[in-house]
């Protein structure tokens, strides 16, 4: 037998080299391709700093106040109209028309799908634009009597800033959509950096357009609104390269006879009862807040803005990353890769949401003094956000475990029991409300919305269980307690130096020092902490990076 025969029966000789499963090739991927959301996600709320910053300091309370409801009305539609479409009919559909007929068969679906949903968005635009005077009335009925400048409510002057913003949704619909093909296409990059573009709208406008406007007796927040449809026309145009690339940029086309189509609306349809209740639970938060005096609508605003960050960094990252390869699992019919996957972006998402929660808890106060605290932005404002946020931050867990558990729901095409626990949680979030408001101000507010949170998360997570069996409760349950223990010893050390620190310099460096040191030890002793008791999502999360400077060192 000549050498290579030799060889090559000792090679057939030799066990097989176990084959690495669909599902461990898609898991290993995750974190890279959240990695990629997560970045173009930090320049965003990044950005946001800036702008919310810019916001602060040179506007009053009561343009703030006005600016934050007007915006709220629009955003809120845009959320479930086209960024919840997305996630629970419009990727999972056209995740199983790339998985059984490629691109062949998903292309036209799409331009279908963009046909109805621009269709839905313009009649909404106009409808929003006709009764903006009503719809500001239900969110903030409280500002009727409150003057905003010479001769203008406050209720006035939302509604206008309403009815300016309103073809936002427009704009964010159209871009929503482009994004669902973009990610299950898994091309992050373009519709995880698009959003910034929004933040450069409105910066842009207030520096650019505050003063014309103001000379020609226009209300100077009116900047805003303009920024607000700069920002998203510009995410729209951002996208079509990208979309011309892979071949998803033909013009849209309306036909309703497609039963892909059909089916698309038949999981969107739970969703018009899901956004009623939503809207409820909206409107009720906001006109609660409208009630409890001025700054209460901007104080609970910008606590939200702060949660936003890590909530978008790496929750939504991942959770964005993952709806893919759900679907493409539920598609398939392949039950356990879908809940390994499942699992695994929930342990990356409690890896990087419990720290958060904690240090919002501990260090709120210091951060926003840092970030905002300038111009019409006073110490009051300070520690009135900074009540607001040790609530609302300290729930960024249970909104993390939501948003990994509502996608697993979407891409089994269940859209009906998020809808029904978001009734429940409604009805948890009045009765908080309603008896929190009095004995707490605008904090209740926040103390209301974290504990439906909580509700929403078990009652999902219930359902979840029922339908596909175990969850891996002891695999989450052992990383959550290695990451709230990595946590807590961090918050401890993190909050005596920011008490030790606290005006020991005068003036800006004063207020600002606190929050950077304590917010820089935090990060160093929680992720030692993480690695001294082995929280495997620490090398998870680091590889990707790791073998990324390596390729580029080599």
């Amino acid at each position: 037998m000549t050498e290579s025969g030799r060889a090559s029966a000792r090679d057939a000789s030799l066990p097989a080299a176990p084959a690495v499963s669909e599902g461990a090739k898609e898991r290993e991927k995750i974190v890279g391709r959240a990695g990629v959301v997560g970045a173009g996600t930090l320049l965003s709320r990044i950005l946001g700093f800036g702008r919310d910053a810019v916001i602060a300091a040179l506007f009053t309370r009561r343009e703030t106040d006005a600016f934050w409801v007007a915006l709220t009305i629009p955003n809120a539609l845009r959320q479930l109209l086209a960024e919840g479409a997305v996630s629970s009919a419009v990727v999972p559909v056209l995740s199983e028309r790339l998985a059984k007929g490629g691109d062949e068969a998903a292309r036209p679906f799409f331009a279908r799908a963009r046909g109805a949903s621009i269709a839905a968005l313009v009649v909404v635009t106009l409808l929003g634009i006709v009764f903006a005077r009503e719809l500001t009335w239900l969110f903030a009925s409280g500002y009727s009597d409150e003057p905003a400048g010479p001769g203008v409510s406050k209720l006035e002057l939302t509604t206008s800033l309403t009815r300016v913003m309103f073809p936002y949704i427009l704009f964010m619909g159209t871009a929503a959509l482009g994004m669902a093909a973009l990610n299950a296409k898994r091309r992050f990059a373009v519709a995880a950096f698009a959003p910034a573009l929004f933040s450069v709208g409105i910066v842009g406008a207030a520096f650019l357009l505050r003063g014309p406007l103001a000379e020609r007796g226009v209300e100077p927040v009116m900047t805003l609104a303009i920024g607000v449809l700069a920002g998203g026309v510009m995410q729209v145009v951002a996208q079509i390269p990208a979309l011309r690339r892979i071949g998803y940029a033909s013009l849209p086309r309306f036909d309703l006879r497609d039963p892909h189509v059909r089916e698309m609306l038949r999981r969107i349809l739970p969703m018009t009862f899901g956004l009623g209740v939503y809207y409820i639970d909206l409107v009720l938060s906001r006109r609660f807040l409208s009630e409890l005096g001025e700054g209460a609508q901007s104080w609970f605003a910008w606590a939200s803005r702060l949660c936003d960050l890590p909530q978008g960094i790496f929750v939504m990252a991942i959770s964005s990353a993952t709806l893919p390869s759900l679907a493409t699992f539920a598609a398939k019919g392949e039950t356990d890769e879908l809940v390994s996957t499942w699992a695994h972006g929930m342990r990356l998402a409690m890896f990087v949401a419990i720290p958060c929660s904690v240090a919002l808890v501990v260090l709120g106060e210091p951060l926003v003094i840092l970030l905002f605290e300038r111009g019409h932005f006073d110490a009051e404002s300070s520690h009135q956000t900074a009540r607001a946020l040790a609530w609302q931050g300290g729930a960024i867990f249970t909104v993390a475990a939501t948003r990994q558990l509502v996608p697993a729901f979407h891409a089994l095409g269940d859209t009906r029991t998020p809808v029904v626990v978001s009734a429940i949680d409604l009805v948890a979030f009045i009765v908080l409300a309603l008896t929190l408001r009095g004995p707490f101000g605008h904090v209740g507010i926040s103390i209301a919305v974290a504990g439906s949170s909580a509700v929403q998360m078990l009652l999902l997570a219930h359902g979840l269980r029922t339908r596909v069996g175990s969850l891996r409760g002891r695999e989450l349950a052992a990383s959550g307690a290695r990451v709230l223990g990595a946590s807590a010893i961090a918050g401890v050390a993190s909050g005596a130096l920011a008490h030790l620190l606290s005006g020991v310099l005068p003036g800006a460096m004063g207020r600002a020092l606190p929050g950077i040191a304590s917010a820089v030890l935090f990060a160093a002793v929680f992720f030692a902490s993480a690695w001294g008791l082995g929280a495997r999502e620490l090398a998870e999360v680091g590889g990707p990076l790791r073998r990324r400077f390596r390729r580029r060192g080599g």
